[in-house]
């Protein structure tokens, strides 16, 4: 049984209202009360975010430069980098929490991502 079932098409639409939530949830959950980088990390990575999905070749990027897979790479590397936010800078409390939560979801929708097929070429 296969457990990968996270398309290009499904990652394309959760891209978008990630990158939103990413913005708006350190105004939601008022972030920052441990240091204001937990609060500016968020954001800064909310605006990233938009701008990689609308360079990104999938069915809702605009420009479409970016190729896919350097996308899933960048957001492995951000769900390291959340994992390891809170030690690294001193974030405790919510705001500890909110990045291991986001690292782990990150990190699981990567993990869940179902390769795509390759057409095979006949010599």
């Amino acid at each position: 049984m296969e457990f990968r079932f996270i398309t290009k098409q499904i990652h394309a639409y959760l891209d978008y209202p990630v990158a939103l939530g990413l913005m708006a949830m350190p105004f939601i959950l008022d972030l920052g009360t441990s240091s204001p980088l937990a609060f500016w990390l968020s954001i800064g990575t909310g605006i990233a975010a938009f701008v990689l999905t609308l360079l990104t070749d999938h069915q809702l990027g605009v420009l479409r430069i970016l190729p896919y897979s350097f996308h899933l790479l960048v957001d492995g590397a951000v769900g390291v980098a959340f994992l390891l936010a809170p030690s690294a800078f001193g974030f405790t409390g919510i705001d500890a929490g909110y990045y291991w939560l986001l690292a782990a979801t990150v990190l699981v929708v990567v993990g869940l991502h179902k390769p795509e097929e390759t057409a095979v070429q006949v010599a």
